[in-house]
């Protein structure tokens, strides 16, 4: 299950012109599956009305606890002992100081002295007033009492001056959600290794020797591991994407930075997915200065092997394994899955088009060391993820 399905999310929106990208991260949950109740502040009526976030999320929104033709406004006690996680989005100075200190005089803050959901606070505001004292105080006494935050993040205000106080971005914010409702979710607990990404390979400063990998589907396994629990460790090829919210990232170049990087992170690990498209051979003498193409008609590079990063891997680890393949598929697959002595392969087949490099959508078949190959529909690589995470999850058990 994915850890939106089905959870209670209550989404505090005060009184910044940030608000109206609250509107933005109450739809994306509701599209993931969250039940989102929202309440308001006063002054954030003023930026966006409660009637957008009823339209994105169908349901209820508290604005006045004293107000009884308010949807909400007696069962908001229930609505906190409800949720799953609150989330106040965009948090400014004023409400910092409110959930500091205990003051409840609005929807906010009120749910947020009666709820035991963890908190989750993104601030908005101008960057002198982030910078102040009294502002930090009151962010260091939330944080004391495990108040988890998100931001805020550098660039420019409304005020037009460049800072450090702006909401941070609804992709993010998703990104930190998820591992708190996901906290004890199948793999709670479990260090998981992942790699992804394309190495590349010298020849000389300028060029290398490289693939087509995206990076995309071991980018979608670490966030699924960590949305099920999981401390995730992404070591990752050269790839176009953001480093994933709450992953630690580390970037390699090459097949032996990858091979090093791996080998210490798997030190504390359980599992290990090997996702990335891995130089098999790489220039055996890369040259020191830029090659001139000259008068040659041809250039001939000499390649060696590269040391195979899975099949050195720790047995006591879980080890998955990717198998690209563009024919024999599945006799494929079972060799690289009883060479290596593999728990998992994941068979996709890389000469068709719509699954290919660089695709948002994967068609894979999965092969454990016990039991029948398992070939899944058409998907979205983050729907594949699930399943990779799911059967891995199915295997430690």
């Amino acid at each position: 299950m994915r850890p939106f399905d089905g959870k209670r999310v209550l989404l505090g929106v005060s009184g910044s012109i940030a608000a109206y990208k609250a509107a933005d991260l109450a739809s994306k949950l509701t599209q993931a599956g969250a039940l989102v109740d929202v309440a308001m502040t006063d002054a954030a009526t003023k930026f966006v009305g409660p009637v957008t976030f009823r339209s994105v999320t169908c349901r209820p929104v508290l604005t006045d606890l004293f107000d009884l033709e308010s949807d909400g406004a007696i069962e908001h006690i229930a609505l906190a002992k409800a949720a799953d996680v609150m989330v106040v989005a965009p948090a400014t100075a004023n409400m910092l100081y409110k959930l500091a200190h205990g003051q409840a005089d609005d929807p906010i803050s009120v749910i947020a002295l009666a709820t035991h959901a963890p908190l989750l606070v993104a601030p908005a505001m101008d960057g002198g007033m982030w910078e102040h004292p009294a502002v930090q105080a009151n962010v260091e006494s939330l944080r004391t009492r495990g108040v988890a935050f998100a931001g805020p993040a550098a660039g420019r205000m409304a005020s037009g001056i460049t800072g450090i106080g702006r909401l941070v971005e609804t992709p993010e914010l998703m990104g930190r959600i998820a591992p708190i409702l996901g906290r004890s979710g199948a793999l709670a607990g479990i260090g998981v290794v992942v790699s992804a990404g394309g190495t590349e390979e010298p020849i000389d400063p300028v060029r290398v020797v490289t693939n087509r990998s995206s990076g995309k589907m071991g980018y979608a396994i670490a966030e699924a591991a960590r949305d099920s629990g999981a401390t995730v460790t992404l070591v990752a090829a050269p790839t176009a994407l953001p480093d994933p919210v709450g992953v630690t990232t580390v970037s390699v170049g090459t097949a032996a930075e990858m091979a090093e990087a791996v080998n210490e992170a798997c030190s504390t690990a359980r599992v290990l997915i090997m996702a990335a498209a891995v130089a098999d051979y790489r220039p055996r003498s890369p040259r020191g200065e830029k090659i001139k193409k000259g008068d040659a008609a041809s250039l001939t590079v000499e390649m060696e092997r590269t040391n195979d990063i899975i099949a050195s891997a720790p047995r006591s680890l879980l080890r998955v394994g990717f198998a690209a393949e563009s024919n024999d598929l599945l006799a494929n697959g079972l060799q690289k899955l009883e060479s290596k002595g593999l728990d998992m392969v994941v068979v996709n087949d890389i000469s068709r088009s719509d699954i290919g490099f660089g695709s948002d959508d994967n068609q894979v078949t999965l092969l454990a060391r016990a039991g029948s190959p398992e070939e899944l529909p058409l998907m979205s690589k983050q729907d594949v993820a699930w399943a990779i995470v799911d059967r891995i999850a199915a295997l430690l058990r």
